[in-house]
């Protein structure tokens, strides 16, 4: 095989399993929309671009994207090439603006629907992050201790004979004894658990179940609410804004939001505007996940013709809603956890402590 020919089989191979982050398709949209404000053409724009980005398979696509442009196709046509790259959302605003003339105005509402889906994403991050670590830790050192430190402690009870132990230190001894001789296949057994609920979920059915569950959640649930309404609100009124026909702009919608009753509420809607009816009427019959705000919020907006404008109150109200919730997470998790540790720590020292309690009474006696 020539060395172009293996050069570029290895090139598409690495484009085929490359990702392109949120923050760089940020960078991409804002800075292609500073030049072309600036007066430069796309090919312009796009070369400079290229020599801008330093992930060099990000690179070598915008050097692609200029290829197509420079030979006439319309950039939105060239981004659509890249579909594992650039979601549908990405692609289509930039056609709307090409259509109405209005390139630079679409890719600021665009930049801004990024950022604004990067700065959520990145809240519910950071707030899972310390629970996440905490509860992680917690159960490395409980792991640790039932390896090395309570079979060491426990030997002492081992010439009184495992009958007169009490129930919670023979539990302890139990598990103590089990992760020292089968600890393996305690690894294999709980990684096949996790693959097979990640396996699961991803099914039709799984999914529903488990987006179900999370919805029901009493801490869990209204978080997830709220963050899908934020997305859904947003990401319709920015499609809208950039003059996508509502119908398509509901279809790209639906693959935004991850919920998966969202998503259908999304295409449920869609078929409903087909047929001439209001948007409010089928959030009216999806009531359980969209709340009355909402439903009478874009009523409104639909008699007023101004949807695109409410769904913008909707989103900036959800999203300051989300920030709330995620600034105080960690006050409402943290009792939890105590709650857990001191459970854990407690049974640990119940176990331990009561047969030395027991020890120190008969010899007492």
């Amino acid at each position: 095989m020539p060395a172009k020919t293996l050069d570029e089989h290895i090139a598409r191979l690495r484009r085929r399993f490359m990702r392109i982050k949120l923050p760089q398709k940020i960078f991409f949209a804002e800075n292609l929309r500073v030049m072309v404000k600036a007066g430069l053409s796309l090919t312009e724009a796009l070369r400079t671009l290229a020599l801008q980005t330093e992930q060099k398979g990000f690179k070598a696509v915008i050097m692609e994207l200029n290829a197509d442009v420079e030979k006439g196709t319309s950039l939105s046509l060239a981004l659509a090439k890249h579909e594992r790259l650039f979601e549908p959302i990405f692609v289509n605003m930039i056609a709307a603006g090409e259509v109405s003339g209005t390139l630079e105005k679409t890719l600021e509402q665009l930049t801004m629907q990024m950022r604004k889906d990067y700065d959520l994403i990145s809240k519910v991050k950071g707030a899972m992050t310390y629970p996440i670590v905490v509860l992680s830790a917690t159960v490395l050192i409980g792991i640790g201790m039932m390896i090395f430190v309570v079979p060491q402690i426990l030997s002492i009870f081992e010439e009184i004979g495992t009958d007169e132990l009490p129930l919670p230190t023979k539990i302890l001894i139990f598990f103590s004894d089990s992760l020292k001789a089968y600890w393996p296949f305690l690894i294999v057994g709980a990684g096949g658990l996790v693959a097979s609920f990640l396996w699961v979920i991803k099914t039709p059915i799984g999914k529903s179940v488990w987006h179900k569950i999370l919805l029901k959640s009493p801490v869990v649930g209204p978080i997830i609410m709220k963050i899908n309404l934020a997305r859904f609100a947003r990401t319709l009124s920015s499609l809208l804004r950039t003059d996508v026909p509502i119908v398509q702009g509901l279809n790209i919608t639906s693959d935004i939001v991850r919920n998966v009753y969202y998503h259908d509420a999304c295409l449920a809607m869609a078929e409903a505007v087909k047929k001439g009816e209001p948007i409010s009427q089928v959030l009216e019959r999806n009531a359980k996940i969209f709340p009355p705000l909402v439903i009478q919020m874009t009523a409104v907006g639909e008699r007023a013709g101004t949807v695109d404008e409410m769904l913008q109150e909707i989103a900036e109200f959800y999203e300051k809603q989300v920030d709330q919730i995620m600034g105080s997470l960690s006050s409402i998790i943290e009792p939890i956890l105590i709650l857990v540790l001191g459970g854990a720590v407690g049974g640990i020292a119940l176990a331990i402590i009561t047969p030395i309690y027991s020890l120190t009474t008969k010899f007492g006696q």
